[in-house]
């Protein structure tokens, strides 16, 4: 059997204020599942890709999909891959970079709802995506995700030269 994959982007920027800390885009995930979740039920925009497709260019095209806009130009920096609860593999880039999360236009996915009632319906991918403080960044993210923050962090405090 052969792992499921996901490629993403992690954008950050400088939070401002006295401390000098980070913001990172972060996006609800959507659908029925989630909607009544915060903690825990925030993400890194990033989507399955195949085995023909390179990592970085699913994570491109996962956030123009998810997001409904370009990626923002800026150095990728590698946050390497982690094993999701699930047995997923995700592997993330940082960018930083901003943007407007109220102009995200977020992409749809279909399914069965009420399970089992026969009717297909359509939600959004994520149903918002802001910016958050790396703190609150750690209450709202998927656990299996967390690691990711931890590494921009470390990253941050010792940039390769």
């Amino acid at each position: 059997m052969v792992d499921k994959r996901s490629a993403g982007i992690l954008p950050f920027r400088a939070a401002g204020g006295a401390d000098g800390g980070l913001q990172v885009l972060l996006g609800h995930l959507g659908g029925p599942f989630w909607a009544r979740r915060d903690a825990g039920a925030w993400g890194v925009i990033k989507g399955e890709y195949a085995a023909d497709e390179p990592a970085l260019d699913a994570a491109r095209r996962e956030f123009r999909e998810e997001l409904g806009m370009p990626v923002p130009d800026g150095e990728l920096i590698p946050l390497g891959e982690a094993r999701q609860s699930g047995g997923k593999i995700v592997t993330v880039w940082a960018l930083d970079g901003d943007l407007d999360p109220a102009l995200a236009v977020p992409g749809t996915f279909s399914m069965e709802w009420p399970k089992g009632s026969g009717r297909i319906q359509e939600f959004p991918e994520i149903d918002r995506a802001a910016w958050l403080d790396l703190p609150q960044a750690r209450e709202k993210i998927l656990a299996g995700q967390r690691v990711f923050l931890d590494r921009l962090a470390e990253w941050r405090e010792a940039p390769p030269r």
